[in-house]
């Protein structure tokens, strides 16, 4: 089998992969990879059902017309050399992505930043974990990351700070949850809302969204008082006083609030992991450097057991950091506004017309891409029209460009079908690079399939450009020769000071990068085990570190009687950022199939809304209409929704249309966690579940489409019910001329259609006046299944009993009835369960739920 990499969040896994049969894929965890040492998670585990060809994009395409590759790169080349000689190099922009290898990453860099002579290239990342890089360069004089994940399995207290790690990041809460059964580790986890991951913890402190900074400086405040402090940091008594006279409430309760400091305060070996809750914020950096003040505060950092620790959300967020991914970055952990590291770049490139200053940042460049100085645009691998904060102003900004460019693995996304040139990229397990994990672990991605068609890989087609675009040193055979580049600029940074070296693979071979293990830089002998600062030498003018004075604020966006709500934003287990890849693998589809908002039982009572019932969110920017779901997961007037549905899924659960474009004003991160929102009923008189063999093409209303493993299925509600039920299916899977089987329930307004080819079950659709309760996957099962299968009872109250139920375990396909079923039978804890159904026992994303729901129907019984 190949050794290679995962393509999902910065855990960083190794996969062993092998093919199978016609572009199919076997994947096992690696069990020598550092990361997760054979653990996968449960999207790891189906990557092998997410490389089938259907929906590639296979040959560029110039206006929706097929082209061949020269003529595609010439014209890109051709209209940002135009654009460029009329209005100069800012009128040309790069958006990337974390899902970019190094290498890509450091084509585009060198070509924008050293030949184009504009920063305004900027990537994805910026969403996610710009704050953190913001934070560590004010502490550290540089993008460093502390720790290593043995300090995971280390730590005697481990602190999530906005982050589900059980969900997000599942092979590291596996080595968390395996520290804690072996040593004792205590987990407390800092979120307003009660995660799956919260849920698993010693404590949860719910805290008021946006406090982290008044929490972090009650502890130091703390800290300083019970005379702990410990550390010779440039800015320490001011960041005391600061955090002394913080007045910001946190929201938690006294007795909460006195057991997390007195926990942190007698804990030394002490590892704060942080993720998303505290980087998407208007005031990120400033959370970030109240945490990382603590830590320096007492030392506890760069040892063994201790440290702040940034968790990233992309495959390779790291990598691009290392290269001057964004805008105001250079390559190596340089700076872009040092003049000394900018001719050092320059000259070891050769670059004409070296960038000066820094570029726009993500939300800022699209803005510019609307008001027209942005007039040629290049997106690669990413989906902007999505996942941008005001993402209807991005829609409109990208299609009014006068010259868009997307490279992407299908055209059939939402910022694709914008584009005048669309390039076919080879997808993940055709292309050969790297990629950096959170703990600055460098592995190698290694093709395995052959791309489709005329894909290509990204570094490959910037370099076309480049080439046509008139620039020399764009010639490289291949990603090793790239790589070697890269490796010997870092050691020019390593000379002027920085903490990126990997100058000792300068010189590798193809072969021995073809062989290359993974390895943590930096790679020399002088980082105690891997980690930085345990020497307390830091990369600051005067190698100290310094500790920053911060005060909390509020979110930026306040709360009024027109928007009483705060909207939170994240993930969920089996989906990864716009369903792109996860969507194509149909058991990661049956957990969450659509998108939803958590809603509190006092203000779904106040507010009209009955569980799984649709409700509009609004803010100033946007609206979306979810599945509403009611739940004390979330605090009254805070709502929770999920980011991943698209104009291709769901048109309406676009999520980011609603987030405002707030952003902090030192990193440049969206405000992604705290969006002001108005809550209300969608007044749907009509909902429909579809399930079909063929094409599902919904037109208005409400709906969310996923793929099935006989076809796709559908959630579709409309305002008013169509005057014909059956020609309403006929248009909606585009069978007019299909047999049909009909049913109807005219006291209820119920109506079940069966559409019927040669003999066999092609599509259903079952229809109600209000949320249709059927047994799900018993009617997709139906799909392809002889005429009489078309019999299925469609709408009988309580009929998902005898059903799976909604997916929990995607590893074994166990679902919520099956598992209750279980219970009944005896199995009470998470070892009987994963005895009885194998629910648990593989990736172990599902535990947290299953442990909920254990607690949940022990507690009639314990009544009893």
């Amino acid at each position: 089998m190949i050794r290679s990499t995962c393509p999902y969040c910065g855990v960083g896994c190794g996969v062993l992969l092998a093919p199978a049969g016609e572009s199919g894929l076997i994947v096992r965890g690696d069990p020598d990879h550092p990361a997760n040492r054979g653990r996968l998670c449960s999207k790891g585990t189906a990557l092998g059902e997410t490389v089938g060809r259907s929906g590639r994009l296979t040959t560029p395409e110039i206006h929706g017309r097929p082209a061949d590759w020269d003529q595609a790169l010439s014209l890109i080349a051709t209209r940002f050399r135009q654009t460029i000689a009329a209005h100069g190099p800012e009128s040309v922009a790069l958006y990337l992505s974390g899902q970019m290898l190094t290498e890509d990453y450091y084509v585009a860099n060198k070509l924008m930043k050293g030949f184009i002579g504009s920063a305004n290239v900027d990537t994805n990342s910026r969403l996610c974990m710009a704050s953190t890089v913001a934070g560590h360069v004010r502490a550290f004089g540089a993008d460093t990351v502390p720790g290593i994940y043995d300090d995971l399995e280390e730590a005697d207290l481990i602190v999530l700070v906005g982050s589900n790690l059980a969900w997000c990041h599942p092979v590291l809460w596996q080595r968390i949850e395996a520290a804690r059964a072996t040593r004792g580790t205590k987990i407390v986890v800092i979120d307003p809302r009660r995660s799956v991951t919260a849920g698993a913890a010693d404590l949860h402190l719910p805290i008021a969204p946006g406090a982290d900074v008044a929490l972090f400086n009650r502890l130091l405040a703390a800290l300083a008082d019970r005379e702990l402090l410990t550390s010779d940091a440039t800015g320490l008594e001011a960041a005391v006083q600061s955090a002394r006279a913080d007045s910001g409430e946190t929201g938690l309760g006294p007795a909460d609030l006195a057991r997390f400091l007195d926990l942190w305060c007698r804990t030394e070996k002490v590892v704060t992991v942080f993720s998303q809750g505290v980087n998407q914020s208007s005031s990120g950096t400033d959370k970030v450097n109240a945490i990382l003040n603590c830590h320096l505060a007492t030392g506890r950092i760069g040892r063994p057991g201790m440290g702040p620790f940034s968790v990233t959300g992309q495959p390779n967020a790291m990598g691009g950091r290392e290269v001057g991914g964004l805008a105001n970055q250079l390559a190596c952990h340089l700076s872009l506004e040092n003049p000394a590291h900018r001719a050092a770049v320059a000259q070891f490139w050769r670059a004409p017309r070296m960038a000066e200053r820094p570029g726009l940042r993500a939300v800022d460049l699209f803005r510019a891409v609307g008001d027209g100085r942005v007039k040629a645009l290049w997106i690669i691998h990413t989906n902007p029209a999505v996942t941008l904060p005001e993402a209807d102003a991005v829609r409109a900004a990208i299609a009014a460009c006068e010259f868009v460019a997307v490279s992407d693995v299908t055209g059939a996304t939402d910022t694709a079908r914008l584009a005048h040139v669309l390039l076919p990229a080879a997808a993940w397990a055709e292309k050969s690079g790297t990629v950096t994990n959170s703990d600055r672990t460098i592995s190698r991605q290694r093709a395995v399939l052959a791309p489709p068609g005329a894909a290509r890989p990204d570094w490959w087609m910037l370099a076309g450009v480049a080439q046509r675009m008139g620039f020399d040193r764009f010639d490289w055979p291949g990603p090793a020769a790239i790589f070697r580049e890269h490796a010997a600029l870092s050691g020019i940074a390593g000379a002027l000071g920085r903490d990126f070296d990997i100058s000792g693979k300068a010189a590798i071979s193809d072969a021995d990068y073809d062989r290359m293990e993974p390895f943590r830089w930096p790679s020399t002998a002088l980082r105690q085990g891997g980690r930085f600062f345990g020497d307390s030498r830091y990369f600051t003018p005067d190698g100290r570190p310094r500790m920053i004075a911060v005060t909390s604020t509020p979110p930026q966006a306040m709360l009024t009687p027109e928007h009483p709500f705060r909207l939170n934003t994240g993930r969920i287990r089996d989906q990864w950022h716009t369903m792109t890849r996860t969507g194509q693998a149909p058991r990661l589809n049956q957990h969450l199939g659509e998108p939803f908002v958590e809603v509190h039982p006092s203000d779904a009572l106040r507010s009209g809304l009955s569980p799984w019932s649709l409700a509009e969110v609004r803010s100033a920017s946007g609206s979306a209409v979810l599945r509403v779901v009611v739940t004390d997961r979330v605090r009254p007037r805070q709502i929770f929704a999920p980011m991943h549905w698209t104009g291709e899924t769901a048109p309406t659960g676009r999520i980011d249309a609603v987030v405002s474009a707030v952003t902090d004003p030192l990193s440049g991160q969206p405000e992604s966690k705290a969006a002001a929102v108005s809550l209300r009923p969608w007044p749907a008189r009509w909902f429909a579940f579809a399930c079909a063999a063929g094409s599902i093409a919904p037109d208005g209303g409400y709906w969310a489409r996923r793929v099935t493993e006989t076809g796709l299925a559908a959630e579709l509600a409309l305002l008013e019910a169509p005057d014909d039920p059956l020609a309403f299916a006929r248009a909606l899977f585009d069978l007019p001329d299909a047999e049909v089987m009909q049913t109807e329930d005219a006291a209820r307004g119920q109506v079940s259609i069966a559409l019927i080819l040669s003999g066999r079950v092609v599509a259903l659709l079952f229809a109600a006046p209000s949320p249709v309760m059927i047994a799900r996957d018993a009617a997709i099962a139906r799909i392809g299944m002889p005429r009489g299968a078309a019999t299925l009872a469609p709408c009988a109250g309580g009929s998902d009993r005898a059903d799976n139920g909604p997916l929990v375990c995607a590893c074994t396909g166990v679902g919520r009835n099956r598992l209750q079923s279980a219970f009944r039978d005896g199995a009470c804890d998470l070892a009987a369960i994963g005895q009885a159904t194998g629910a648990g026992t593989n990736c172990g994303a599902c535990r947290p739920e299953i442990a909920a729901m254990l607690a949940q129907l022990a507690r009639p019984q314990a009544a009893e």
